[in-house]
């Protein structure tokens, strides 16, 4: 019977799933998608996480992904599909792997008018590893059901992997025999070619810049700095902040142009994407120093100026910085920054000062801590300090799914603290349905500036009359973000003072907590902030 086909041939997916590693899914509801929801709702070895809203749930199943298992996503046909893409171009552009498997209709109700019935084959395009059309269950070779799920699962290992299930009504069945299970899947190698030794590029003075999601393990790039006496500007993202050679307050230093022009690099290891600083990009780029690149996520070459792609095994060959004070003097000047930066940010409350006094509770409780872009990932990387360690969608750097991604990571175990801008939260604010019932310790703090803060900080700010500004680019919303939040149930409020901030940082979550802030105030702090930071480096 069809019913029958639909249910064991979900069931041989989700058992082949299952012995592969794969231990939780998310399920948004929908009538087409029953086969296989039923199917991963029986098996006690999963968590089954059920997110109403379609983008949450991807971007929840993203954030369940980090950890290198993809998570199983499904959903009903048609529109439910689409919003999954922004979540699945974030993992294609950050290698997370993720099992999305859409219900669809069968072929015969394709193209008819049928309803919730919409052309899903090859829907993300590019984003995923791999796309598979399968054969509605009653048509197909038992024997290929197994075969089907190691593929998927051991191609999902490089990224996303979009599975399309067709079925045909019934939808409701009794699970039959499976096939038996066959050996384990090969994983996908994945990684870029290297170029060979890199000898050519040895100089003495040269940097490690360590970004996110690059592959490599974070205690080889500190062997490697520490062999070549080369300090390593550290991106939150890169988990080196606190490291040994580690520089982490490099924005404010390199815009100090008398330090930045004396310690120009000879040549620049990028281990990971590059991190959010344009004043990094700009100083690799006006030093002209070649740059070579370890790992991904897939190509980094933003401004063209990479001349060779490496592992780490290329780099032993280099020479380094040898009985040079090279890095001596990188780690002199940094820590002149880092105290003028922490005398700054003791007392007053700033989005800077809530950036570090969130990563300092993040790092306190051994907690993660889930940044999104715009300003927030900023702060941390520029203020946040030795501790700061994060993660960031910073694949295609949207501000969607910042909370979802946080609940995801939170579904894991363990606090999660969460860094967002007011618009960023606004947008994905159905991320906070239903939370109160998760086992989600989930700790929020939302920065307020009515708007969006960074705009302020770019050309449109000044070029532009404030009433214009304000209509493209500030676009104040006048939503009250803790009525939004206590609608849900959410512990929330608002602070005044970073006391407050700290105590409430120390109450388990699921709670949000409110940080007002003026955008035009908040970019004279920045330059303030840099100006301290110069004048600690001028000091002989």
């Amino acid at each position: 019977m069809i019913g029958d086909a639909n249910a064991t041939c979900c069931a041989t997916l989700v058992d082949e799933w299952i012995r592969c590693g794969v231990r939780h899914a998310v399920v948004a509801p929908g009538s087409r998608s029953t086969p296989l929801a039923i199917a991963l709702a029986e098996r006690d070895e999963l968590q089954v996480h059920v997110v109403h809203d379609e983008r949450v749930a991807a971007f929840v199943a993203l954030g369940l992904g980090l950890d290198g298992i993809p998570a199983v996503l499904t959903c009903t046909s048609g529109t439910a599909t689409v919003n999954f893409h922004p979540a699945v171009v974030e993992a294609g552009l950050s290698n997370v792997p993720m099992i999305v498997a859409t219900a669809d209709r069968p072929p015969e109700l394709r193209g008819v008018g049928a309803p919730q019935t919409i052309d899903q084959l090859e829907l993300y395009g590019r984003s995923v590893r791999w796309f598979h059309d399968a054969p509605v269950p009653d048509e197909a070779d038992p024997a290929g059901w197994r075969p089907l799920a190691q593929r998927v699962f051991s191609t999902a290992d490089a990224g996303p992997v979009h599975l399309n299930l067709p079925f045909r009504e019934p939808l409701l069945g009794t699970v039959g025999e499976l096939p038996e299970p066959i050996g384990p899947p090969l994983p996908v190698p994945r990684g870029m070619a290297a170029s060979g030794p890199a000898t050519e590029y040895d100089r003495q003075r040269g940097v490690i810049v360590a970004g996110g999601r690059s592959g490599v393990d974070p205690d080889d790039v500190v062997a490697l700095a520490e062999r070549l006496g080369w300090p390593i500007l550290a991106d939150p993202c890169s988990g080196l902040r606190g490291a040994a050679n580690a520089v982490d307050a490099f924005e404010s230093m390199l815009r100090y142009r008398e330090f930045a022009d004396a310690h120009a690099p000879e040549v620049v290891v990028r281990v990971g994407r590059a991190p959010a600083s344009k004043t990094l990009s700009q100083w690799i780029a006006r030093s002209d120093a070649p740059v070579l690149q370890v790992g991904g996520p897939g190509v980094v070459d933003p401004d063209r100026n990479v001349a060779a792609f490496c592992s780490l095994d290329d780099l032993q060959a280099l020479a380094g910085a040898g009985n040079t004070p090279w890095m001596a003097r990188w780690r002199h000047a940094a820590d002149r920054a880092e105290a003028a930066i922490a005398a700054a940010l003791e007392t007053e409350l700033s989005e800077p000062s809530v950036a570090r006094a969130t990563v300092v509770a993040s790092s306190s409780v051994d907690g993660e801590l889930v940044v999104s872009s715009s300003m927030p990932i900023r702060d941390v990387e520029w203020f946040g300090g030795v501790t700061a360690r994060v993660h960031a969608n910073r694949g295609a750097n949207g501000i969607d799914g910042v909370m979802s991604t946080a609940v995801g990571r939170a579904l894991l175990g363990g606090p999660v603290f969460v860094l967002i801008g007011d618009i960023a939260f606004a947008h994905d604010s159905n991320a906070l349905l239903a939370l109160r019932h998760r086992r989600a310790d989930v700790r929020v703090v939302v920065i307020d500036n009515a708007g969006g803060g960074i705009f302020n900080f770019l050309p449109q700010a000044t070029a532009l009359s404030t009433e214009r500004f304000e209509q493209l680019f500030g676009t104040p919303h006048d939503t009250d973000l803790v009525a939004l939040a206590s609608a849900h149930g959410l512990d929330a409020t608002t602070v005044d003072s970073l006391e407050q901030l700290r105590e409430r940082l120390a109450v388990s979550g699921p709670t949000v907590t409110r940080v007002v802030s003026d955008r035009v105030e908040n970019v004279a702090l920045h330059d303030e902030l840099h100006a301290a930071v110069a004048a600690a480096l001028s000091t002989r």
